[in-house]
């Protein structure tokens, strides 16, 4: 799987998956040496897709977003795409490593948020989780290298499964079990209040000052907090939202294009295609044929499984 590359951005290297092989989905599991050595990079990077890690052995620590927590197994890694994430003094790492990208998510949406929540901290300690979530990730490698009938939608309700046991993790949802909840600031609430209301159907249809208005704040104001919180405009995550739910609906409907492009928000099917393919690099059509034959993406490039499986 030693087949990650990399795409220089102005600050830091940029990490993408690619599943080489015609018959597997967006998705890789293996170890760290199956995966390759830039598994455990030593430099500051992102990633394009998910990654979780569940380490077993080895010494070190885990560098996320500025914050560093040593490696303690059994300890559970989250990252999400676009966070900087690095290896630092790591040492005889073992265990699973699993990638995917946003479009393995399609049939649980709610598993993004989750992802998000652990992504928060650099490392989780298993606790009572260690036992299931070992099992269930031998499982995961065992699909994924004999390819048996079903193994598709097996990998994707055992990831289901591993988000969910993830959750239960001490500290997995951002807080200690039972205790209180953290506070929020005014940015972060309002960020993931505009989130769920993107969330909901036909959410992305409508435009930026319709979610200030809903929310109680001034366009500006609400500009201004969503970026603080997120690093992103409330306009570029509606597109996100908008790519996404197309995706679903191209992915696992028989809708014809000028309803799914009335379905995300576009008036005119003309506009949507333009719109779709600047997001995706392909037509609407183009992607219906891809995902249906559950291929990769051609145009993204780098971790890769190896042709004989993990």
């Amino acid at each position: 799987m030693d087949a990650l590359r990399n795409t220089p951005l102005p600050d830091l290297p940029l990490h993408r998956l690619e599943v080489p092989l015609p018959h597997l989905l967006p998705f890789a599991i293996g170890t760290f040496d199956t995966i390759g050595p830039l598994s455990r990079a030593a430099f500051p990077h992102r990633h394009t897709f998910y990654e979780i890690v569940y380490v077993t052995g080895g010494s070190g620590a885990h560098v996320l977003d500025l914050v560093r927590r040593p490696v303690e197994p059994p300890q559970l890694c989250v990252i999400t795409p676009g966070q900087v994430h690095h290896w630092d003094g790591a040492d005889g790492l073992t265990g699973h490593v699993v990638l995917f990208n946003e479009d393995f998510l399609l049939p649980h949406a709610d598993d993004a948020a989750a992802l998000r929540a652990l992504a928060a901290r650099p490392g989780h300690p298993a606790g009572d989780q260690a036992a299931p979530i070992a099992a269930l990730l031998a499982d995961m490698g065992g699909e994924y290298r004999q390819l048996r009938p079903g193994y598709r939608n097996v990998l994707r309700a055992c990831l289901h499964i591993l988000i969910a046991r993830a959750s239960r993790v001490p500290g997995g949802t951002g807080a200690a079990p039972d205790a209180p909840a953290p506070a929020r600031d005014r940015a972060a609430e309002l960020a993931a209040a505009f989130g769920r209301l993107l969330c909901e159907a036909g959410g992305t249809g409508r435009p930026v000052g319709w979610y200030a208005r809903e929310l109680g704040v001034s366009a500006g104001h609400f500009q201004t907090l969503v970026r603080r919180a997120t690093g992103r405009s409330p306009g570029s995550l509606i597109r996100q939202q908008q790519t996404l739910e197309a995706k679903r609906l191209l992915s696992g409907t028989n809708l014809a294009v000028r309803q799914v492009s009335h379905l995300t928000g576009f008036s005119d099917p003309a506009y949507f295609c333009r719109f779709f393919r600047r997001e995706t690099g392909m037509s609407p059509g183009e992607f219906r044929n891809w995902a249906g034959r559950n291929h990769h993406d051609p145009r993204i490039e780098s971790i890769a499984a190896h042709p004989d499986g993990p």
